[in-house]
């Protein structure tokens, strides 16, 4: 649904993914970033309805902010002898959740909590032990990127970068294959242009960005 209609081409609320990304759409403010879409549907259990708005987009937008930017606070917790939080609990709650049913709403919950127990130790209202601060970046990296697959923007940026690049290099290598020199230098000299250097090598083609 949409602002709580149901989807439909008469209502003129229907909209493609691309239109989500570049906000090329009447009924959206602006785009939103693939990660933060993915997110968003995330935080609705697979087999619910899920209802866009740019209310929901924009929350999930600084929600996925706020997880990647407590793994950033998480490096600079100091451990201590003791621990005054249940980082086990919170592990283990996000386990429960994944074998009911796939209940990613309920991860994400749970992943909030740890985000919650994240700015107590770096207030200094909590205490963590070595053991217990390892495992609570291991279990929040795991469920964030591996599990839920999200990544950070930037991350997300280079995987797209990576396979345009191989789109255009696989062009250069089907024109020089083709006795096609002129265009297969082309495409060279133009990606140089805009800082790609491009090597042919025995092992295949490489590029760099400078």
């Amino acid at each position: 649904t949409v602002n709580g209609q149901k989807m439909s081409k008469s209502l003129g609320n229907s909209f493609l993914p691309h239109e989500l990304f570049t906000g090329d759409h009447k009924l959206l403010e602006k785009g939103y970033s693939p990660m933060t879409v993915k997110f968003f549907m995330l935080q609705a259990h697979y087999r619910s309805t899920l209802d866009f708005s740019n209310v929901a987009l924009q929350a999930a937008e600084k929600g996925l902010s706020r997880l990647l930017i407590s793994l950033e606070t998480l490096k600079k917790i100091k451990p201590s002898e003791t621990d005054t939080v249940d980082v086990k609990k919170i592990q283990q709650d996000c386990y429960d959740a994944m074998n009911d049913d796939f209940n990613t709403p309920v991860v994400i919950a749970s992943l909030f909590e740890a985000v919650k127990t994240i700015n107590l130790l770096e207030s200094g209202n909590a205490t963590i032990t070595i053991e217990s601060l390892t495992l609570l970046d291991h279990f929040m990296r795991s469920f964030i990127f591996d599990i839920l697959g999200l990544k950070e923007e930037k991350e997300a940026q280079d995987d797209k970068l990576e396979n345009l690049m191989q789109v255009i290099l696989n062009m250069r290598t089907a024109a020089k294959e083709n006795k096609n020199f002129a265009l297969s230098d082309e495409i060279r000299d133009k990606l140089k242009l805009a800082g790609f250097e491009i090597k042919d090598g025995k092992e295949g083609v490489s590029w760099t960005f400078n």
